[in-house]
C-alpha cells in the first residue's frame, strides 16, 4: 500500500491523482490514508513559499521513525523541491529511498522496482517534457468537476518566482489528446472542467498538419463538447491575456464569469522590479474589457506583500488597485526569496513587522469586499451544477455557482451532474444554504 502527502498548488494536486492511478493501475498498490499502513510513502513538494526545505526535512524526519521500525519500507520525495534540492535532500535524510521530479512521476514505478532489487537510493529529476502525460491512466471514478493539466512549466522568469527552475519550460500538451480527455471524461460522468497550468493563456500546440491551436481555440474546442457545462482554468497572467481570450467570453456562456487573474501588486515600479511587463493600467484594461463582455464577471488574484523595495506608497497603491477593481477574493503571501531567483538579491529595508502589518490590512480588506460580493447572492436564484452528496445521510446535495460559491440544499442523485435553479437563502461559513426551485 502507498500513501501521498500532497503540499502545494492545483498542479501538485493533479500530480498527486496522477502518481496514485499509475500505481494502482501499473503496480497493482492500493491506496491508504492512513501512513502508518502503508509500506510506501510519498511527499509530493512545493516549493513556492520560504523554508519549503526545512517543512520538508521536519516531515522526514517523522517518517524516519517509520524506517527505523521497518527497514522495508521506501520513502520517496517528489515535487519541486525534489527539482529544486535534488541530490542535496540525501546529504541531510539519507534513508530517502526515491528522488523524482515534477515531470518523472510516471518513472516512479520502475523507480520503485529498482529500489527493491539494488537496494540504493534513486534520483530522477530530468525535464522530459511531455513524457509524463502520454501514460494518462482512464479513470474510473471520475468526479463532477475534473480538473486536467494542459501544459507544464513557464518561460516568463518573474524575479520571484522558482517555478520555471522547478517546473522547466514552458510546453503546452497536444491539442487533440485534451480533447481526447476530456470527452473521456464528459463521457463518465464530469460535467465541469478545469484546465490547469503555470501560465493557461500562453497555451500554444502545433499537431502534425501543421495546424495552430491557441487557448482561445482550445476553449472554443471544449466548449463544442456536449456534456461539458462549465469551463474554467487557472492560472493565467495579464501579459497573455489577449483580446481573442476575451472575445470567447462574448461567444462561448460555459466559461463562466469568475476569473483568478494575478497582478501581484498595484505599483508600476514594484511590477518592474518582479519583471511583470504589464502596468497597472494594462491590467485596468483587461478587467474593463472583461466587464463589457460580462457585466458580472467576478476577479480574484494573487498579491505579494514586502517585496524589496515596497515603500508605503507603493503598498498604498496595491490598496487602491484592490478597491477599485473590487476583487472578489486573492491569495495573498509575504515576499519570501527563493534560491536562485533575481528577486533575491534585491536589497530589502522594509521590517518583517512592518510587512505583516500591510499584509493583514491587505487581508483585511478582501475579505470585506468577499463579504459583500458573498452577500449579493442572498436571496436570489442561482444556477448551481450539483456535484455530490453533502451529507452520509444523502439528504443534500451541494455544487458551486459559476462564481465560485458552494450552496447545499435538499436533493437527491438525480440532481447530480445537472445544472439546476436554487434560492440561496442564508450563508453559513464558507457554504450557503438554499432551496431548489422547481
Amino acid at each position: 500500500m502507498f500513501y501521498i502527502k500532497t503540499w502545494g498548488c492545483q498542479m501538485n494536486e493533479y500530480d498527486s491523482l496522477m502518481i496514485s492511478d499509475i500505481l494502482i493501475k501499473q503496480k497493482k498498490y492500493n491506496n491508504t490514508q492512513e501512513f502508518k499502513k502503508a509500506d510506501i510513502l510519498i511527499l509530493n513538494t512545493c516549493s513556492i513559499r520560504e523554508k519549503a526545505q526545512e517543512k520538508l526535512f521536519h516531515q522526514l524526519g517523522r517518517w524516519k521513525k517509520l524506517k527505523q521500525q521497518n527497514k522495508n519500507l521506501i520513502i520517496a520525495v517528489g515535487g519541486c523541491v525534489a527539482n529544486q534540492e535534488g541530490k542535496k535532500i540525501l546529504k541531510r535524510a539519507n534513508f530517502v529511498d526515491i528522488i523524482f521530479g515534477t515531470q518523472t512521476l510516471h518513472r516512479l514505478p520502475k523507480m520503485i522496482s529498482q529500489k527493491i532489487k539494488q537496494q540504493k537510493s534513486l534520483i530522477d529529476i530530468s525535464f522530459p517534457k511531455l513524457e509524463k502525460f502520454n501514460i494518462i491512466i482512464p479513470k474510473k471514478n471520475v468526479q463532477c468537476s475534473q480538473s486536467i493539466s494542459i501544459m507544464e512549466g513557464c518561460n516568463k522568469y518573474c524575479s520571484f518566482c522558482i517555478v520555471p527552475y522547478t517546473r522547466g519550460r514552458e510546453i503546452s500538451r497536444p491539442f487533440h489528446d485534451i480533447i481526447d480527455e476530456i470527452t473521456y471524461l464528459s463521457n463518465n460522468g464530469t460535467r465541469e472542467i478545469q484546465l490547469l497550468g503555470q501560465n493557461v493563456n500562453s497555451y500554444k500546440n502545433i499537431d502534425k498538419n501543421g495546424k495552430k491551436y491557441t487557448f482561445s481555440k482550445l476553449l472554443r474546442s471544449i466548449s463544442l463538447i456536449p456534456k461539458i457545462y462549465r469551463i474554467r482554468f487557472i492560472t493565467s497572467n495579464p501579459m497573455d491575456f489577449t483580446d481573442d481570450i476575451i472575445d470567447v467570453y462574448y461567444e462561448t456562456p460555459k466559461l463562466v464569469s469568475f476569473l483568478h487573474l494575478p497582478i501581484q501588486s498595484g505599483s508600476n515600479k514594484i511590477l518592474r522590479l518582479m519583471k511583470r511587463p504589464y502596468s497597472i493600467i494594462d491590467y485596468e484594461n483587461i478587467i474593463n474589457k472583461l466587464r463589457t463582455a460580462r457585466p458580472n464577471i467576478q476577479i480574484s488574484s494573487d498579491f505579494i506583500v514586502g517585496f524589496p523595495g515596497e515603500t508605503e506608497k507603493d503598498f498604498l497603491d496595491t490598496m487602491h488597485i484592490v478597491s477599485k477593481i473590487n476583487f472578489d477574493m486573492s491569495f495573498s503571501f509575504l515576499y519570501s526569496p527563493r534560491p536562485g531567483t533575481k528577486a533575491s538579491k534585491l536589497l530589502d529595508h522594509t521590517s518583517l513587522i512592518n510587512k505583516k502589518k500591510r499584509l493583514q490590512i491587505l487581508q483585511e480588506k478582501i475579505k470585506q469586499q468577499t463579504r459583500k460580493w458573498s452577500k449579493k447572492i442572498l436571496n436570489t436564484n442561482q444556477k448551481i451544477l450539483v456535484e455530490k452528496y453533502f451529507d452520509q445521510d444523502k439528504k443534500y446535495v451541494l455544487g458551486k455557482t459559476e462564481h465560485n460559491r458552494t450552496v447545499f440544499f435538499e436533493g437527491n442523485k438525480n440532481m447530480i451532474g445537472k445544472i439546476i435553479t436554487v434560492q440561496v437563502l442564508k450563508q453559513e461559513n464558507s457554504f450557503f444554504y438554499g432551496k431548489y426551485i422547481i
